[in-house]
């Protein structure tokens, strides 16, 4: 406003008509200079582009995403206010561009920018480096540094990075989304965007032992989706929040937590980054976990064994009877599976996990001899266990009370679930007497596998026990990682094909424990809907051949559904019962084997086995599960490839997507042993009529 009323002073002496037009168009200059479209001294905007996406900033240091270089699309032509802070309350988003650099090398290409904000209060300088691998070029990483030039410190109440806009033309057009926050409640990770909806996806805890998550945040329209998330190699206390109001739904990441920037101090975020993409979420999870591969988080080799299917004795609960069990194998044998797990009841208590006396009376001897009896049938045997749990009034707690996590109130933390305390995954004690309980498991009992248990066990709350003298609280948040890796590598110098699965009841898995496991799980699903999108979501971060475990299949929406376990590539299993009406489940409802559900069961088992499924390539990059009608899978294996479709009721036409045109192929219903049709691979398209599911092959003649 000064140079405006230096500039309209000189004219004093013209016509006040004159001087009113001047007025305007100086003002509208100004503007012009100013706007949302160029540099204040009029240089090409900064920018870093690739093939795939690229970033635009303007002298505001906001930023729109390019979708195309070659035609420079834009994602939303606004520009948004996509890094910010708040500090004591006020948002600071206006940072005056001041310089900018492009470093370009064999292996990164590299954006920096800095700006300034200032008023008579602060004095902060931003610094953004945006970079792209070049071997990963759809993902563009962001990481922003915030300097205190002021004399008096800054604090800091939040910080945002990616803050996008992906526009909608009104409240009726579909945003389909993946969002990895645990709750209580237990909901779809995929699931529709509707108007007014706001979901925060905090990754830290959500209720006194629900928790954790995968960092990334994922929404799409039918021709265009965006994602955004963090790429640190640990766990962090961030929100990946996704919200739809009016004509926009928004992604960002942000971290609310008090911090103080002295003068001549600063202050990085974590690293975050935005990607783009067309279909739905599957490309996001897969490009993220294997650039995170690339920067050191290994996914472990896979072996048989974690392939083969699952009888637990869950369906006899934690009131069972060894004989039941024990009545059961020959019935488990028969019927083709290939694992036994004893579930949750063996034990005494959490923690001190001695043996229950009233089903193994003379203590290890019963429970070796228990292991054997499962061996002789040629079955596997796999433990259930719940570590990081200990009870109230245990011996563990009376004699190593130093090992339980304790909550910034001073209490220990509380594990509602199982009426339990956490114990500290980052103190050294606690791996320790961990790893001996997991010896004594594998070693002593002579159990093949682990089944871990607990949604607890998917993160863990801030440790403020001063007797671990942790450099700072989330020490224990982000040690769990490392506490899984020691029973991992425990477990398998005993048994090289152990296997160790968890099951994190519920929760959106955590993507770093994924590198110490080698069996997932749907983890208690509340329908079929979730088995598949879980499926889904466990091939693209562990690998399209990831032994995905579909849990009991009782589980399952109407408690018989195989075909959503085997149709995307599932490792099947069953907690019945046998013989008919020896045990009624509390959870399940009577889950007993009765000579109809025999010969399903017998049917699926026999053709899991024949298929072995898991062991393909599940492309999931073909079909939207989210737009594409029927719900659609895919696995290669060999050179046939296995579609599975998924609807209430359907009946039209399909194309049969990565077939080669140049071949012809037969059509066959492996369930029903039945050829449907010949295509060629110029025309793949099917007319077919069913409920529930089809399950095809397709193989080249």
């Amino acid at each position: 406003m000064l140079m405006l009323n230096i500039k309209i002073s000189f004219f004093t002496k013209i016509d006040s008509t004159w001087k009113h037009n001047i007025s305007k168009l100086f003002v509208f200059t100004l503007l012009l200079i100013s706007s949302n479209n160029c540099t204040s001294d009029n240089r090409a905007l900064p920018n870093i582009v690739n093939n795939f996406i690229g970033l635009e900033f303007n002298n505001k240091m906001y930023s729109r995403i390019i979708l195309h270089n070659n035609k420079k699309e834009y994602l939303d032509t606004t520009f948004s206010s996509s890094e910010f802070i708040i500090v004591e309350g006020d948002t600071i988003k206006d940072f005056n561009l001041k310089e900018q650099k492009i470093v370009d090398n064999v292996e990164t290409k590299t954006l920096t920018l800095s700006g300034i904000f200032l008023n008579n209060n602060l004095n902060i300088e931003k610094i953004v480096i945006v970079k792209f691998d070049k071997k990963f070029p759809q993902i563009l990483s962001t990481k922003v540094k915030y300097i205190n030039h002021g004399k008096k410190k800054n604090k800091i109440d939040q910080w945002v990075n990616n803050h996008y806009l992906l526009p909608v033309k009104d409240t009726s057009e579909i945003v389909w989304s993946y969002q990895s926050g645990s709750y209580e409640e237990r909901p779809d990770w995929v699931l529709q965007v509707k108007n007014n909806f706001y979901q925060e996806n905090y990754l830290g805890m959500n209720a006194s032992d629900y928790g954790g998550g995968t960092p990334v945040s994922d929404i799409w329209k039918k021709n265009v989706g965006i994602a955004v998330g963090h790429l640190e190699n640990v766990p962090k206390l961030v929100s990946l929040p996704v919200s739809r109001k009016n004509n926009s739904v928004s992604v960002e990441v942000n971290q609310k937590k008090q911090i103080t920037i002295q003068p001549g101090r600063s202050f990085d975020t974590y690293e975050t980054f935005v990607t783009v993409h067309k279909g739905d979420y599957f490309s996001t999870l897969s490009t993220y976990s294997l650039l995170m591969q690339k920067r050191g988080l290994k996914f472990k080799k896979i072996d048989d064994a974690s392939y083969e299917p699952i009888w637990c004795a869950w369906g006899y609960e934690r009131n069972f009877k060894v004989k039941d069990i024990l009545a059961t194998l020959p019935k488990v044998k028969e019927l083709g599976f290939k694992w036994v797990v004893l579930d949750d009841g063996w034990q005494t208590a959490e923690g001190d996990w001695y043996l229950n006396p009233k089903k193994f009376p003379n203590g290890d001897a019963d429970m070796i001899d228990f292991v054997n009896k499962i061996h002789s049938y040629g079955l596997k045997a796999k433990l259930w266990w719940a570590p990081l749990a200990v009870d109230p009034g245990t011996d563990l707690i009376k004699n190593h009370k130093d090992l339980l996590l304790i909550n910034k109130k001073g209490k220990p933390q509380d594990i509602t679930w199982w009426d339990s305390y956490y114990l500290c995954p980052a103190y050294q004690p606690t791996i320790d007497y961990t790893n001996t309980l997991v010896k004594k498991m594998i070693q002593q009992w002579g159990f093949d596998g682990l089944k871990i248990d607990g949604q607890h066990m998917n993160a863990a709350p801030p440790c403020y026990n001063p007797k671990h003298n942790h450099k700072y609280p989330e020490e224990s948040v982000e040690a769990m990682p490392k506490f899984y890796d020691s029973i991992f590598e425990t477990v398998t110098k005993l048994k090289k094909e152990a296997v160790v699965e968890i099951c994190p009841c519920g929760d959106a898995y955590s993507y770093f424990m994924l590198p110490y496991i080698n069996q997932p799980v749907s983890s208690d699903p509340t329908s079929s809907w979730q088995i598949r999108l879980k499926g889904k979501t466990m091939k693209a971060l562990m690998g399209p051949s990831a032994p995905y475990y579909g849990d009991h299949v009782e589980l399952s929406s109407g408690g018989d559904d195989f075909a959503s376990t085997v149709g995307v590539g599932g490792v099947v299993g069953s907690k019945f019962t046998w013989p008919v009406g020896v045990y009624v489940n509390s959870e399940s409802g009577d889950v007993s084997l009765t000579p109809k559900k025999e010969r399903e069961w017998e049917k699926w088992i026999s053709l899991y086995n024949k298929y072995m499924l898991p062991k393909g390539k599940y492309l999931g990059s073909l079909y939207d599960i989210g737009f594409d009608k029927p719900e659609t899978h895919v696995i290669q294996k060999g050179n046939s490839l296995f579609y599975a479709f998924y609807a209430d009721k359907f009946d039209g036409i399909i194309k049969l997507r990565g077939l080669k045109k140049t071949k012809q192929y037969y059509v066959f219903d492996y369930v029903k042993n039945k050829k449907l049709d010949e295509i060629s691979g110029e025309n793949p398209r099917i007319k077919v009529k069913f409920n529930k599911y089809l399950l095809i092959k397709v193989t080249s003649h």
